[in-house]
């Protein structure tokens, strides 16, 4: 079984998430996008949105796209440096969201697997997903801890990959990089 995440990331320092150089070296636009592999109708979540980096990158090629945040001060930040108008704000944790099921085509997760962590969560994704996918990009756990959160509270690119397998998810693609790793798996 799996635990829950750790904490979140500190909103005192939520403009260093704005930086591309440094948020794109983990994952571009292009690879996050490939991952998704969207169509123009799709409605999509970002799990842990944060101040809508990544959010803004898939704005563009989904209908619609719920951006979820556990911490209201990283929505604030949002809205101050403009949403789309495609992007719905919503404030929740990952193990309890709002919407309905089957209300999303796809949802994805940047950097912030480890926050949320848990069977929970992932029961939850899977009864808000139609079909089709889950992406997974987060810190690993055989990382150096120079980037990200301390390396106790990372999950390995296997263990997360069996706790997707666990919640009903098939695992298509697994990569590991240095600090990270990307998941892309599909309701079985």
């Amino acid at each position: 079984m799996l635990t829950v995440g750790y904490h979140t990331f500190d909103v005192e320092r939520a403009e260093t998430l704005e930086t591309a150089g440094r948020r794109y070296r983990f994952l571009s636009a292009e690879e996050l996008l490939w991952a998704l592999s969207l169509s123009p109708d799709d409605t999509v979540a970002d799990l842990g949105s944060g101040t809508g980096f990544f959010t803004d990158d898939v704005a563009p090629h989904a209908d619609h796209v719920y951006a979820v945040d556990v911490q209201a001060e990283m929505h604030e930040y949002y809205r101050e440096k403009g949403v789309p108008e495609t992007v719905d704000l919503v404030t929740s944790n990952v193990s309890d969201l709002p919407l309905e099921d089957g209300a999303v085509d796809a949802a994805f997760s940047t950097m912030t697997y480890h926050e949320f962590a848990s069977d929970e969560a992932l029961a939850e994704i899977r009864r808000v997903l139609r079909s089709g996918g889950r992406l997974v990009v987060d810190w690993t756990a055989t990382g150096t801890g120079a980037d990200g959160p301390p390396l106790e509270e990372r999950y390995s690119a296997d263990e997360a990959a069996a706790a997707l397998r666990t919640a009903g998810f098939d695992v298509e693609h697994e990569a590991v990089r240095p600090e990270t790793f990307l998941l892309i798996a599909r309701l079985e």
